[in-house]
């Protein structure tokens, strides 16, 4: 254990972890804030536990998402927020959706087995999908040509709000809309992304 830089009481922690988790815009780690305030790991873990459930009946949750804690509003209130924001949300295109739905499930994943299972070339989404933080390059895959291996990245859990890859749903549960909901802006380099036949989704559903 690294000696403590501050001498903090139980009640002092938890009003200390619920300043850092309002002020940080992505998620905090447990060890990450145990060793910002050299204290162990385990006191951090169970105070934020305990910060967790004081707030159980407020309109802000302190969730754990891509492994770490982040203070959030409850899904409940969303309509009330929207009011008050009107945010404009930056959407994934549908060959933006289809293309990290494979590589999450099947990760990690070539480019030509992506492209087997869409049937398009998916070189412009996966350079969309790349930049935007939510898929990484994750090694070669031995054999011809040793081509690139994707994989999801910590930014993609933050995105669709999950603390780890395992807490995907089943694909057996999961019913695909008739339409995905697009952004024009989205669609900018993935013109060849833009149309995939019926027997193509039907084998991602499966």
């Amino acid at each position: 254990m690294s000696e403590a830089k501050f001498t903090i009481s139980e009640d002092d922690l938890k009003r200390v972890l619920e300043c850092m988790l309002f002020v940080s815009p992505q998620p905090l780690s447990a060890k990450h804030v145990a060793q910002s305030l050299g204290l162990e790991e385990e006191l951090v873990e169970k105070t934020m536990y305990e910060l967790r459930l004081d707030f159980g009946d407020r309109g802000l949750q302190i969730m754990r998402i891509a492994g770490g804690y982040q203070m959030c509003t409850k899904p409940e209130y969303s309509e009330f927020i929207s009011l008050l924001l009107k945010p404009e949300r930056t959407r994934l295109s549908r060959a933006g959706l289809e293309t990290v739905a494979i590589i999450a499930y099947r990760q990690p994943i070539t480019q030509p087995e992506i492209e087997a299972i869409r049937g398009v070339n998916s070189d412009g989404v996966l350079k969309t999908l790349t930049e935007r933080g939510l898929i990484r390059q994750a090694g070669r895959k031995e054999g011809p040509g040793r081509p690139i291996l994707y994989a999801t990245c910590d930014e993609f859990l933050n995105y669709f709000g999950l603390n780890d890859i395992g807490e995907l749903p089943e694909l057996e549960d999961i019913e695909l809309p008739v339409q995905y909901a697009c952004d024009p802006d989205t669609e900018e380099n993935e013109s060849s992304d833009s149309e995939v036949n019926r027997d193509v989704e039907e084998d991602v559903q499966e």
